[in-house]
């Protein structure tokens, strides 16, 4: 399988104003963050975009924003899945209006689901739409684990499911999905830690929340390692994981804000009821960007 979807993806975080509405002029500077230091392609309402606290209407406004400050330069992915088959679609539908060059399409995270609603349900949405369809899969939220086999099943039987974000934390799944299934759908690792790892072990890519903070750092790791330089790629990323390990053991969403505003990007606060960081917490992000600075240079 020929995938033209590879490398380091930014799950962009969504900036607000003091009353909560989307900041859509810092937006465009996020994107311009990620795009400048060379990523390969930037996530609209994921995940770090705090997606489950925003309107069908904002994550639309959302994606054609990202779509138009891209312009073009990497691919855009945008996050249309729902908590309903019809909302999946309606959005779906409009992201590839609007745009979008992958759909990514998480399962219903409400309403208890069988696996077999939720591969019908991803049957269904995939259907409506002629672009490249990425399965997100996260079952700490969803509670349904997309396992190998039937990732495998539904790349087979739809033909532009093409892409799987694995954010199961599951070392050995991923690896199946790696070196079992790459031959028809490319797999992004979606747990950043992983990183170094996934991208060593042949991962299409990775995509990162982590990037809005330190995209140049990912990048770097990203591009030794696909030169063949493991070992300078190994001790960039030693240099870059104290970063990754602080922002992950932190509240992720507040974390990746405050590591945007402490690289002079500020993007607001999380939309309530997240809180921002305690004092401990940013101090200890704050120290870890500092040591990172003063060691990569």
């Amino acid at each position: 399988m020929s995938n033209e979807l590879r490398g380091v993806l930014t799950a962009l975080s969504t900036p607000f104003n003091q009353d909560e509405t989307i900041d859509v002029d810092t937006l465009r500077l996020i994107v311009d963050r990620s795009i400048d230091a060379g990523v390969d392609g930037v996530v609209a309402a994921g995940s770090t975009g705090e997606v489950g606290a925003l309107s069908s209407e904002e994550r639309l406004l959302l994606i054609e924003t990202v779509i138009k400050q891209a312009n073009g330069r990497v691919p855009v992915i945008a996050q249309t899945g729902a908590t309903s088959t019809g909302e999946a679609i309606r959005l779906s539908q409009a992201a590839e209006k609007l745009g979008a060059d992958v759909l990514m399409l998480i399962t219903p995270y409400y309403e208890p689901l069988s696996l077999e609603e939720t591969v019908t349900y991803i049957k269904d949405v995939a259907r409506s739409v002629t672009i490249p369809v990425m399965l997100y899969n996260i079952p700490a939220v969803t509670g349904v684990n997309l396992d190998p086999a039937t990732v495998r099943a539904l790349a087979e039987e739809v033909d532009n499911i093409r892409y799987i974000k694995d954010s199961s934390a599951n070392w050995e799944q991923a690896l199946q999905l790696i070196h079992h299934h790459s031959d028809v759908i490319g797999t992004f690792i979606g747990w950043d830690v992983y990183l170094y790892s996934a991208l060593v072990e042949g991962a299409a890519g990775v995509m990162a929340g982590t990037a809005n903070v330190v995209p140049n750092e990912i990048v770097a790791v990203s591009r030794l390692i696909a030169e063949g330089d493991l070992a300078g790629a190994l001790e960039l990323w030693k240099q870059l994981y104290p970063v990754i390990d602080t922002l992950l053991s932190s509240p992720f969403i507040p974390a990746v804000k405050a590591g945007l505003s402490l690289q002079g990007l500020p993007a607001g606060a999380p939309r309530r009821p997240t809180a921002d960081l305690n004092a401990e917490e940013l101090a200890r992000l704050q120290d870890a960007l500092s040591a990172l600075k003063q060691t990569v240079r």
